[in-house]
């Protein structure tokens, strides 16, 4: 019989107490109290409420490997991304590169594969498929229902999913930016149950209002805790926290814990927080986690206080996977599964034609996944370029990079690159080749490093070229989890210093080609009005 003594967080009973904890197995066989014990404090696990692994570029198996030294035993994971590139296949490879780690990912059946019919997509995720992955055990919910039209206006599609997962008793999940009133009342009556999408504290009410629950994003490009930790103190049954997307510098630095930091620190009341840190999520979503109660499987941390919260250890089925900073999770052999095929470009084929008076340009905002419309005199980049950099707007193209196509190119305002190019096959939802640039020889260049590589982030200029690889679906490395964050952050390092004031650049860039988030994206289609939902003119008259 193993034991861990300390002081017991009991989130549920509202009470902290000096307890030993007995168990072996991997199960809590009993929870002793004592009259005194070491002062460290005992707590159940983190849960990231929603995740997409895909975004922090690494596979699972790495993925766990890190979040587990912050205390992270178990998220809520969307395989959306590697759907869209691989459809059922690359859910199923998820599942089972998961499945070689100790930690514990609980995956969701994307519900919307492709995302819109605006965009190519490399697979589909049809009602049948939804059903399939549904029934496995591995699967806990339908992932985000970003069709929130399909909802309103009563989508055939869209509501065979939710039935499947109504069937099976399985939660659904929602994705509804901006969504208010009716609208809001209408798709939470559908019978989805949660939003991470919230930029304002009076939507997020409002969807509270609606019975939904609120999950508190702080990713590396959205940024959402500030506006709404406020919901906390009275809500706090039914909000979550979740990251939704991290690149691994950031994932380095932390995950969950620091969001519980943050929102101690700010006042809230310690079993609040950690409700919606540890308990909810595994309630909500009935997850293979124990919450330190006799017969739960051994999942639990030690922090040092309850002021810093500097995580410990972390222990999960009764091994301690973590201890210190250091992963106790060995690194294990992920093999490369793949989806790429295009051919490299010239630096003529990113050239436009300047036809109107006015150019339509999207203007990015640093921590957000909202975008802009904006609207300037087309004089402004009517030189050799077709760019101003003075003005801040560069051109942006979508390279298709399932097939042969001609790409699509716009402007874009707000990356702050003054000479040079930065590209990505990391670009939701599709994941074709997403690119920025001063001129069209670098964009060219940018695009070149990635299909030359099947998958990546480039970015040139100065003379210079760096090429992070991503061979698994073009969208995450096989390799070491630590090794691709130091990657990661010196070609970040490197965009910044041709002069984008961006946080993540990178990250903000994927974002771009999103086109279920308002306002102006682009596809590899062409230009896009995230509103009316269709297409619109670069330039105007």
């Amino acid at each position: 019989m193993n034991q861990v003594s300390g002081q017991l967080i009991d989130i549920l009973n509202r009470s902290t107490y000096p307890a030993v904890i007995h168990f072996e197995n991997g199960v809590i066989q009993n929870i002793e109290k004592t009259d005194e014990a070491p002062d460290q404090y005992i707590l159940p696990g983190f849960v990231d409420a929603h995740v997409h692994v895909e975004s922090s570029m690494l596979v699972p198996s790495e993925f766990g490997r890190l979040a587990a030294v912050h205390g992270t035993v178990g998220t809520i994971s969307d395989p959306h991304e590697i759907g869209n590139v691989l459809g059922v296949k690359g859910v199923e490879y998820m599942i089972e590169n998961g499945k070689q780690i100790n930690f514990k990912f609980h995956f969701g059946a994307p519900s919307c594969v492709p995302a819109t019919t605006f965009e190519t997509a490399g697979a589909e995720i049809n009602v049948d498929d939804v059903e399939y992955l549904l029934k496995k055990p591995e699967i806990n919910y339908l992932a985000e229902m970003m069709n929130w039209p399909g909802v309103l206006f009563n989508d055939e599609t869209a509501f065979a999913k939710i039935a499947k997962a109504k069937a099976l008793g399985k939660p659904v999940d929602g994705h509804a930016p901006g969504l208010i009133g009716e609208q809001a009342k209408t798709y939470a009556a559908a019978g989805i149950s949660t939003d991470h999408e919230c930029f304002t504290l009076e939507e997020a009410q409002e969807k509270l209002d609606c019975g939904m629950k609120i999950l508190i994003r702080e990713g590396s490009a959205a940024k959402n805790f500030e506006a709404l930790i406020p919901l906390l103190d009275k809500n706090y049954e039914r909000i979550m926290f979740c990251s939704d997307d991290k690149h691994p510098d950031n994932l380095v630095e932390g995950h969950i814990n620091l969001l519980v930091k943050r929102a101690l620190a700010k006042g809230n009341d310690l079993y609040k927080v950690l409700q919606a840190a540890c308990v909810n999520p595994v309630n909500h979503y009935n997850m293979n986690i124990g919450l330190l109660q006799e017969n739960d499987p051994a999942d639990f941390i030690l922090v040092d206080n309850i002021e810093d919260f500097n995580v410990q250890q972390t222990w999960i089925n009764g091994a301690m996977v973590a201890e210190n900073g250091t992963s106790n999770i060995p690194k294990v052999q992920n093999t490369i599964i793949n989806n790429f095929d295009c051919q490299p470009k010239t630096a003529d084929q990113f050239k436009i034609e300047i036809k109107g008076s006015k150019v339509q340009v999207m203007e990015a905002l640093d921590g957000q996944l909202i975008t802009n419309l904006l609207s300037f005199d087309s004089g402004l980049i009517y030189n050799q370029n077709q760019t101003n950099t003075d003005e801040d707007i560069l051109k942006v193209t979508v390279v298709n990079r399932y097939k042969e196509a001609t790409p699509a190119i716009g402007y874009i305002k707000n990356i702050g690159l003054k000479e040079g190019a930065i590209a990505s096959s990391v670009g939701h939802d599709s994941h074709n080749i997403i690119a920025v640039g001063v001129d069209d020889e670098s964009i060219a260049m940018a695009v070149n490093l990635i299909i030359a590589a099947k998958g990546g982030v480039s970015a040139v200029g100065k003379g210079e070229e760096q090429l992070l690889e991503l061979p698994v679906a073009g969208i995450m490395s096989e390799k070491d989890g630590y090794e691709v964050a130091e990657a990661y952050s010196q070609i970040d390092a490197f965009a910044k210093s041709l002069g984008s004031s961006l946080n993540s650049p990178f990250m903000t860039l994927s974002f771009m080609a999103l086109l279920v988030i308002p306002k102006a994206k682009m596809s590899d289609l062409g230009f896009f009005d995230g509103e009316s939902f269709k297409f619109i003119d670069v330039f105007t008259d």
